[in-house]
């Protein structure tokens, strides 16, 4: 693995698989400390140079392991480092969770820290309180950054409209713009491509998608039992609300057309799920977890694949609504009220 990709309009260069590290130390269903070294290791060997984590993975036990590997292998300054605040610090605080000034310099403190370092390449806000003005976020993170204890900012599974505005908030006053949008994105998941590709296209924000295996459903190794519960082993039957997920039919045959592309071309499953995010439109580096090296080894073998896109991209699109249905051309050839123009200038 030799190329990497520009995150958003800054001058970070990232792997085009990046490392998640919510299994590392995590109990029952993630990774000891020597099969989290070990995955971290092997990672290193490919050339990965983008490592993810956030403060509340497993109880901090996934940023501790963190920086003692980066200390073992002496790789800080090749790693772009990143991490996420929001999750709670302290559960008995009533400010030890959330976007809150308070709780984002808290949580930086216990981040740097643990991971042994004095500044975060790429630091996440983790999901959207509900309440926190985005004012103060911005303002917040954009003072961090000018303190060098952060290089650059994202923000992870937000609304389209929220990221939007603060995005056009910090542009506006000379802050720290959203750089990356990290997301939920899959061949069971494309909901984001209603408004969140297009508004990071729009904005030049680059999109790092996270569970790319539908939590596991796209592995290929689990059926519909009879009673209609899935069935299989590992971390996907273990929580009940993946268990009652939204795998209908059409996920169903998503999977079936999934482990036939994948026995034609010579790959698993897995491989082939990532091989297609991978090359999304906007994509700039897909998160892969694995508790074991040999889960590791097959994710990092997805983009040796060229694997046929076609059928799985139309199988999976997502169903029209309103009102993005009226600009769809598959649904209205010749849109009533759009001139069919030949608009050179567009890309």
């Amino acid at each position: 693995m030799t190329h990497y990709h520009l995150l958003g309009r800054t001058g970070l260069r990232v792997s085009p698989l990046a490392l998640g590290t919510m299994t590392f130390g995590a109990p029952d269903w993630g990774s000891d400390e020597d099969t989290s070294r070990a995955i971290f290791q092997r990672y290193l060997e490919w050339g990965g140079n983008f490592v993810d984590s956030a403060v509340n993975y497993a109880g901090g036990a996934s940023e501790e392991l963190l920086g003692k590997f980066l200390a073992e292998t002496g790789s800080r300054e090749r790693i772009v480092l990143a991490t996420k605040f929001t999750g709670a610090v302290d559960a008995t605080d009533p400010n030890g969770w959330g976007n809150g000034r308070k709780n984002i310099l808290r949580s930086l403190d216990t981040s740097l820290r643990r991971l042994g370092t004095d500044y975060i390449d790429l630091y996440w806000l983790h999901f959207w309180d509900t309440y926190t003005p985005v004012e103060e976020i911005v303002s917040t993170l954009d003072t961090l950054v000018r303190a060098g204890k952060v290089r650059a900012v994202g923000f992870s599974d937000v609304p389209a409209w929220y990221a939007a505005k603060a995005h056009t908030l910090a542009v506006s006053r000379g802050l720290e713009p959203v750089n990356a949008l990290q997301m939920e994105y899959s061949l069971v998941e494309r909901n984001i491509e209603r408004e969140h590709v297009p508004a990071m296209r729009d904005m030049g924000m680059g999109l790092i998608p996270w569970s790319p295996l539908g939590g596991g459903f796209l592995t290929g190794k689990y059926t519909r039992a009879e009673d209609g519960r899935l069935s299989g082993d590992g971390r996907f039957t273990r929580f009940e609300h993946f268990r009652r997920q939204r795998h209908g039919d059409q996920k169903w045959a998503i999977l079936d057309q999934l482990v036939k592309v994948a026995g034609e071309v010579g790959c698993t499953p897995a491989q082939a799920a990532l091989n297609w995010v991978a090359n999304r439109p906007t994509v700039t580096s897909t998160i892969i977890g694995a508790s074991t090296r040999k889960q590791l080894d097959d994710n990092l073998g997805a983009l040796d694949f060229d694997v046929p896109h076609d059928e799985l991209t139309e199988l999976s699109k997502p169903e029209p609504h309103h009102p993005y249905n009226l600009y769809d051309r598959s649904v209205w050839p010749q849109l009533p009220f759009i001139p069919d123009l030949d608009i050179r200038s567009q890309p």
